[in-house]
């Protein structure tokens, strides 16, 4: 399994370095200006001489390397997401196993022959690898993929399936938001307001409700986790300190990620009990929650720099503390938790605009940066009144499902257009395509490959030279330094 995750994480890198050469030499080269970057799934290329060790691994394994790539580029596409990036050695490691190298057998006890839960099949009579037996906490059908990760030492193994209590439209999530939200128009002001739950999302208090609950870590817990960050930063530190690529360095990463480990697993216990807890209340059907751009409140601050270049201080320690606290508030979790287990109760939760929410005083409507005295204390300089802001939020929600604007935004999708024919990963230069809905009239090469004897390669010492004019343009090797950076 190490090998397949490290073979297609090769695979990936080089259609990524790949990438990057066309996009650097369209711009600097005068032959090549105006071309456009090829963006394609084919990677037989790579396997050469010097990368002999992918040939003991499947292709399948190779080619979802390759597809992983050309379905990143969609979203660059689509605004969604930036250029593909180098995927590191280090974190969580993982490897797409298609449908052609896995099956599904039901386990069974030696003793009753009673159903013990299921078994996959990995690998195939050339690639055997073994049996992961898992036991299935809810039913689902045979998945057409499988990832399977390691980190610290230990594997996961995860699947899609689709949830059969959750009455979604395959299509659109309004489909299944709009009838909960239609009942809930009927319902006069009242007696919304008193089935409408707001949470409020903060660093000293992770959710605070409406209703005056507040959902936080135990003591316990939060001791545990500030006792487990010290021997985390201390096994970093030695690891650091030991060879590099050593089997001692190795052991000590994967001891300082069991420790980060246990944070993570407390922080998700969190997020799922507390989205229990406020979906499970009979009283509330619709909840509202702030709309936070979390991604942007965690970025990092921008360098600063004077008049003669030198750089001033930006805060960027107090800055890093602040978004470590809020990652560590779990508040993403908490809301898409809360959306799904609401689904299956049949309720509802929507976001709102979050501007000055926590100057706001629900009822006269007051608002200025002097009614929030400090982060726990709130108080209206006209008429005096002390509340919190998921009072606030919970009115902005009910004023967003009665004005009749869509509750849920669409999401961009992403899709690829494959070419019809056969279904290859690689296509040698020169070949025929060949339609397979009739004959045509003219038939045409792949213009995906070059054809032969057009453009010759020259000997891998060809450079630019600069400053030599349009003639001192030499068209470079165009896998050599691919592969080479790869493999280091």
């Amino acid at each position: 399994m190490l090998r397949w995750i490290g073979c297609q994480r090769l695979i990936y890198n080089a259609k990524v370095q790949e990438d990057r050469y066309y996009r650097r030499f369209q711009r600097q080269m005068v032959g090549t200006v105006g071309e456009t970057v090829p963006v394609d799934q084919e990677y037989s290329r790579f396997i050469t001489e010097r990368t002999a060790f992918l040939k003991p691994v499947p292709a399948q394994i190779l080619r979802n390397g390759a597809v992983k790539f050309r379905q990143a580029y969609p979203r660059f596409f689509k605004k969604l997401g930036g250029h593909p990036k180098i995927k590191r050695k280090s974190g969580k490691q993982s490897v797409w196993i298609t449908a052609e190298l896995f099956r599904v057998i039901p386990r069974r006890e030696a003793a009753g022959g009673d159903l013990a839960g299921d078994q996959r099949h990995v690998g195939t009579d050339s690639f055997p690898v073994g049996i992961l037996p898992y036991v299935a906490h809810r039913p689902h059908s045979v998945p057409s993929s499988i990832h399977i990760a390691v980190e610290g030492g230990r594997w996961w193994l995860s699947f899609a399936a689709d949830d059969p209590q959750v009455t979604m439209s395959p299509k659109t999530v309004a489909a299944a938001t709009e009838p909960i939200a239609d009942d809930l128009r009927h319902l006069s002001v009242d007696q919304l307001a008193a089935r409408t739950l707001g949470g409020d999302r903060g660093v000293a208090k992770p959710v605070m409700t409406s209703d005056g609950h507040s959902f936080d870590l135990l003591s316990v817990q939060q001791k545990r986790i500030k006792k487990t960050r010290r021997p985390r930063q201390r096994w970093q530190r030695w690891a650091s300190r030991r060879k590099q690529g050593s089997k001692n360095q190795k052991t000590a990463y994967q001891t300082a990620t069991r420790y980060q480990q246990y944070e993570k697993n407390v922080r998700q216990e969190y997020a799922h009990q507390t989205s229990h807890r406020l979906v499970g209340d009979d009283c509330y059907d619709l909840y509202v929650f702030e709309d936070l751009r979390i991604k942007t409140m965690t970025n990092r601050p921008k360098a600063k720099q004077d008049a003669n270049g030198r750089f001033l201080p930006n805060q960027a320690p107090a800055k890093a503390g602040l978004n470590r606290a809020i990652l560590s508030s779990a508040w993403g979790s908490v809301v898409s938790f809360t959306t799904y287990k609401a689904l299956r109760r049949n309720k509802l939760v929507i976001t709102v605009p979050p501007a000055q929410s926590s100057q706001e005083w629900a009822v006269c409507r007051f608002t200025s940066p002097d009614n929030r005295r400090s982060q726990a204390e709130f108080v209206c300089q006209r008429c005096g009144h002390t509340d919190n802001a998921a009072v606030v939020i919970a009115k902005r929600g009910i004023k967003k499902l009665l004005s009749g604007d869509p509750l849920t935004t669409s999401h961009k999708t992403t899709r690829i257009f494959r070419k019809r024919g056969p279904e290859r990963s690689a296509v040698t230069p020169g070949e025929i395509a060949q339609d397979v809905g009739g004959p045509r009239l003219l038939t045409q090469r792949s213009t995906n490959q070059e054809v032969l004897g057009t453009n010759p390669e020259p000997p891998a010492s060809a450079s630019w030279r600069p400053g030599g004019g349009r003639s001192s343009f030499v068209r470079l090797p165009r896998y050599t330094a691919v592969i080479s950076s790869a493999l280091s």
